[in-house]
């Protein structure tokens, strides 16, 4: 076993400036192709995650007269989402921008990272399985990474929101991502671009966990166990083992996280959640512990194809460009 994890991390040694510049840039395009082709179930995801918390509160109850016989399914929403969505299929792409925006420099630098840190520990004749502190290491340039994106992510998910039915018999809230960051930042002030950051971060640390170490090491198991080779067949179980892996880890902190960042907060504005950890209290006091894991599957439908997706055309990517594989 020892000699097989020498043998995989020599295949992947070397390379300088230009072949990193390449890696990003490969990267950044990946991840936004499998940003746009999952980006509908990201949406139903959003609502599905918004659901029920405007009847916790009797100030709140007016505005969601009729939810509670709103489905909370996955098909029923999703089809919903495309029958009522504003503007058809182009409603349900809103907040498509801040999306990609958000991948163009979070993905790239935290893929490149993870793989830099990866092969040079690797080169020492260290055991890939015992680098644990190539993990943490990564995890940690990936929390700081989305401090910086969380504004993205925050623009994202109102614009998203602005398709809810509770939400449809009002204009939307922003025309588009300048506006967006333009009245976030006149109405709620700077600070509020950074709404709901901790269970962001939190968020971005268990999936970066769950799903970077997942894909790497259970790539390695087929390929090393001979289940097939370093194809598309590996790739896509490596995919699905890590899709499931990050769901799972994640999934709380990400109806924390859309919860506070939707949520408008301002001067003379009564906000439903005070922070994440009372929001997390009163999802779980008026709503049980299972809506933590609300838009679970939708979130596993599409962090499943999103892996595939972003993996499969990295890995053809970074082949045709001469790259050794991930």
């Amino acid at each position: 076993m020892a000699s097989e994890e020498c043998e995989w991390v020599a295949a992947r040694g070397g390379g300088g400036k230009r072949e990193a510049f390449t890696k990003v840039a490969l990267t950044s395009l990946s991840a936004a192709v499998a940003e746009a082709a999952t980006f509908p179930i990201d949406a139903v995801k959003t609502r599905l995650q918004l659901q029920g918390e405007l009847q916790m509160f009797p100030h709140h109850r007016a505005a969601a007269h009729g939810a509670t016989s709103a489905p909370t399914n996955f098909l029923p929403v999703g089809l919903g989402v495309l029958e009522k969505e504003k503007g058809g299929i182009l409603g349900i792409y809103r907040g498509l921008a801040p999306a990609v925006l958000r991948h163009l420099f979070y993905t790239p630098i935290r893929i490149v990272g993870y793989e830099h840190l990866r092969d040079n520990i690797g080169s020492g004749g260290e055991s890939f399985l015992c680098l644990s502190a190539n993990n943490r290491k990564n995890a940690e340039i990936a929390i700081e990474l989305q401090v910086v994106a969380s504004p993205a992510d925050l623009v994202k998910v109102r614009m998203q929101a602005d398709g809810h039915p509770l939400r449809q018999r009002l204009p939307p809230r922003y025309t588009g991502i300048v506006d967006a960051f333009t009245k976030i930042i006149r109405t709620e002030g700077a600070q509020g671009l950074w709404r709901g950051v901790i269970p962001n971060t939190q968020r971005a640390f268990l999936v970066n966990m769950g799903e970077l170490a997942c894909y790497d090491q259970a790539k390695r198991f087929i390929v090393n166990n001979k289940i097939c080779g370093d194809n598309t067949y590996a790739h896509i179980l490596a995919s699905i083992a890590s899709g499931l892996s990050a769901t799972t880890l994640s999934c709380p902190d990400d109806v924390v996280k859309t919860r506070m960042m939707n949520q408008v907060g301002g001067k003379g504005t009564k906000t439903m959640y005070m922070n994440s950890c009372d929001c997390l209290v009163k999802t779980v006091k008026y709503e049980g512990i299972m809506a933590l894991w609300k838009g679970f599957f939708p979130t596993w439908a599409r962090l499943g194809p999103c892996q595939f997706v972003f993996w499969v055309s990295y890995e053809k990517l970074r082949q045709a460009a001469g790259l050794s594989s991930f």
